[in-house]
């Protein structure tokens, strides 16, 4: 029996009610009248349930699509502007133990290179990443209790935030690590994590216990409960995800949103952000073995419903996506992507020589050419922690974003941010355009007393003066 409220997978990520609303869905494609009571009752920027977003997902009149599309790109505009929030993942180590048969750090590939940063190279690493602009991290490790034990990572986010070189200082970590104890998201929380991360790869109860049948993530239950503990050890600001071409796509999102009613129903709060991955070629792995793969026209569509269904949530795509990909769902949705990302352990000080990457990246262009393509697209590229640092987490952020007026804060933190990079790491052909876009959107500031407070934040960035927010 679904269950929202229930702290059981098995209820709040039922099998029967997936596949009820699945059959709903397909029964109601051609329901004009239908689907277009549910897109007015989007439009009020509320949310849909999980049948609600799959009728709208497996809806066949193009008329009807078109406006959906519209829908979700109002929506990101009127949740989060122009912004797009910019970060860095950071590869810890790639010794696991787990038997994952979609991800090359499993157990017996023994093509792959196994390597383990010390915190001498982390200090390299997060320089070099500094030196190229970035002030957001998702720490990535893959899970061995012998090799990366709790301690490990804590001692890494310790050393990370102490690392201040030049203008440089990265101002939020997020943490994508295996599933674990509410003793330890306590001991993540007091050391300092943003976004704590947890993809479920799949929902598919069968297809998930096939694709894992080795290793601690073997365990669905205690895989998909992990953000209760989370919730419960304190980390309020938690990102779903699931890993596109496992399982199907429809399967997958209609769980997705049951997970993102589960958190709202128990804790309150929905998820801070939701990924939405596609499987990748890595070493040993052949996504077509899979045989779930995912075109572009439905990627695209994924994204818009996610956006119209939980319209709150920050929705990631990384650099598995192309540009071209990333263009074009961008307008639909996202509002974080990664830049200049490197998937391998120790990839940002030097270039690779062992093959140690968790997939092939698609984007592999600079962050400084990320950043140019961004601003040429009409976009803001942010690089704000302001919200993290200022308490703003968990269900205060979530009331600040779902009435707007966190917009009162994003917007102005964007810009002074941007203004840092142009400063500080950006080329001369980034900075001019940059600079044309901040002196287009100062304006922009609905308060006049935050307007000026902004222009003057941004005369004294200009002469030196780093960290300024609202």
């Amino acid at each position: 029996m679904y269950d929202p409220k229930s702290l059981k997978a098995g209820e709040f990520i039922n099998h029967e009610e997936i596949l009820d609303t699945l059959a709903f869905a397909e029964k109601n494609r051609n329901n004009i009248p239908f689907i277009r009571d549910i897109l007015t009752k989007a439009r009020d920027h509320t949310g849909l349930t999980h049948r609600e977003a799959l009728v709208l997902f497996d809806c066949q009149d193009e008329e009807l699509n078109q406006e959906l599309y519209a829908l979700a790109r109002r929506i990101k505009k009127d949740f989060y502007g122009q912004r797009v929030v910019m970060f860095a993942p950071l590869y810890l180590s790639n010794y696991c133990v787990n038997g994952c048969l979609y991800c090359p750090y499993h157990m017996t590939n023994k093509h792959i290179a196994r390597k383990k940063l010390t915190q001498e190279e982390i200090v390299r690493e997060v320089t070099a990443l500094q030196d190229i602009g970035h002030k957001r991290l998702a720490l990535e490790a893959g899970e061995h209790p012998v090799l990366n034990p709790i301690e490990y990572i804590l001692e890494s986010i310790e050393t990370i935030y102490s690392i201040k070189h030049k203008n440089g200082a990265i101002r939020r970590v997020n943490v994508n690590i295996a599933a674990t104890t509410v003793d330890e998201y306590r001991l993540l929380h007091k050391a300092g994590v943003g976004t704590y991360i947890l993809f479920q790869e799949t929902y598919h109860k069968e297809s998930y216990e096939r694709l894992h049948p080795t290793g601690p993530k073997s365990d669905y239950e205690w895989h998909t409960t992990a953000m209760d503990r989370a919730m419960e050890g304190g980390l309020d600001d938690v990102g779903l995800g699931v890993l596109f071409g496992l399982e199907g796509h429809r399967y997958e999102l209609a769980a997705l949103f049951c997970h993102a009613e589960h958190l709202e129903a128990v804790h309150g709060v929905g998820p801070h952000t939701i990924s939405v991955p596609r499987l990748r070629e890595a070493d040993d792995i052949d996504p077509e073995r899979f045989g779930h793969g995912l075109s572009d026209d439905a990627f695209a569509k994924i994204v818009a419903i996610t956006r119209i269904a939980v319209p709150y949530t920050g929705l990631i795509v990384s650099t598995r996506e192309s540009a071209a990909s990333r263009a074009r769902v961008l307008d639909l949705g996202v509002s974080q992507i990664s830049g200049g990302s490197r998937t391998s352990v120790g990839g940002y000080y030097e270039p690779e020589v062992e093959n140690t990457t968790q997939f092939e990246v698609n984007d592999t262009r600079s962050l400084d050419e990320v950043i140019h393509w961004l601003m040429k697209l009409g976009h803001i590229p942010s690089f704000c922690t302001a919200c993290y640092r200022e308490g703003r987490t968990g269900d205060r952020f979530m009331a600040l974003c779902k009435s707007g007026k966190i917009q009162n804060c994003c917007h102005p933190n964007a810009l002074m941010t941007l203004k840092e990079y142009l400063m500080d790491y950006a080329s001369p052909q980034t900075a001019a355009l940059g600079d044309r876009l901040i002196q287009s959107q100062i304006g922009e500031v609905p308060n006049l007393k935050t307007r000026n407070l902004v222009a003057q934040h941004l005369a004294a960035i200009g002469e030196g003066q780093r960290d300024f927010r609202l």
